[in-house]
């Protein structure tokens, strides 16, 4: 199973997103969305859905869960 740190990094990349463009859509500061992708904070379940409706993946995905 893959880091969440990495797997959102690796999903946000492969949709060609910015980390401002990503915080933006969770409504919080570009600095605290950092923090995830540095593994430092866990976004809730509701960020969670929003990121894997964004970034058009499943939760599973999202986590590391599956490679599809």
């Amino acid at each position: 199973m893959v880091e969440f740190r990495v797997q959102l990094r690796k999903v946000r990349m492969e949709k060609k997103k910015t980390q401002k463009q990503t915080a933006e859509v969770l409504g919080m500061k570009l600095r605290s969305y950092q923090f995830y992708e540095q593994g430092t904070v866990e976004p809730s379940i509701k960020k969670l859905i929003t990121l894997a409706d964004f970034f058009d993946v499943s939760l599973d995905y999202l986590m590391g869960r599956t490679d599809s």
